[in-house]
């Protein structure tokens, strides 16, 4: 089980800043929703927790440790849309394309997988044939196929209808509840975040982090002040 600790983390593209003195805490066994509207800073963010980019300040350990010494224990799930879902391969194929240090994989370890997201059944089916709650399900087994004990979904309930994404809130839950350290971003402020044990509301910074509740509290509050509402 891993921690992840962020702390006054900033980033910009060119001159223009995306992230500034962004700083969480993510606890083993814990799901946590990271909300934002489109320009948040949502999958930058992301991408800096897990080392594909490096923040201009700020600094990103596991247990602990520097991030460059511990990448290995961070996987990225990346948005469904960014993939090619035409692409003529089996739904094992494509969790088998999880293992990225070309370590020996078993069938064993497909299949143990697949069954944890609840999909074994559709397992040589093509990708292409998958629902969009199903195929999302495949990418999240593909992603638990990496060696990982923190895991970063960017936009997993993206276009799923209410059934689909209640399901893969559950599946997420139960992810959590064996010990791993899940991180999900979301556009939905709605019900469905009361699934999660922390919410953190980002828009380029941190407005507002804590339970489901608290978070909402804060944000009326924000927006209180801003409609000077309580004059």
């Amino acid at each position: 089980m891993s921690s992840l600790t962020a702390k006054d983390l900033s980033f910009a593209y060119a001159k223009q800043s995306v992230l500034e003195k962004v700083s969480i805490d993510l606890l083993p066994g814990s799901l946590t929703a990271l909300v934002g509207t489109n320009g948040a800073g949502k999958s930058t963010l992301l991408r800096l927790l897990q080392g594909q980019l490096d923040p201009n300040k700020g600094r990103v350990t596991i247990n602990g440790h520097p991030l460059i010494k511990a990448r290995h224990q961070v996987a990225l799930m990346p948005q469904r849309a960014l993939l090619n879902w035409n692409f003529p391969i089996t739904v094992k194929e494509l969790v088998s394309l999880g293992r990225v240090n070309h370590s020996r994989i078993t069938c064993c370890e497909i299949e143990a997988s697949l069954q944890r997201v609840g999909i074994s059944k559709v397992a040589k089916k093509r990708i292409d044939s998958l629902s969009g709650g199903q195929q999302q399900r495949a990418l999240l087994a593909k992603t638990l196929m990496r060696p990982a004990s923190i895991f970063l979904l960017d936009e997993p309930c993206a276009a799923l209808d209410p059934p689909a994404r209640t399901e893969f809130l559950t599946i997420i839950r139960q992810l959590a509840d064996t010990g791993l350290t899940l991180l999900v971003s979301s556009h939905d402020w709605g019900k469905s975040l009361n699934a999660y044990d922390k919410v953190i509301a980002l828009d380029k910074t941190v407005l507002a982090s804590g339970s489901p509740n608290q978070v909402q509290e804060k944000l009326n509050s924000i927006s209180c002040m801003g409609n000077h509402c309580c004059d």
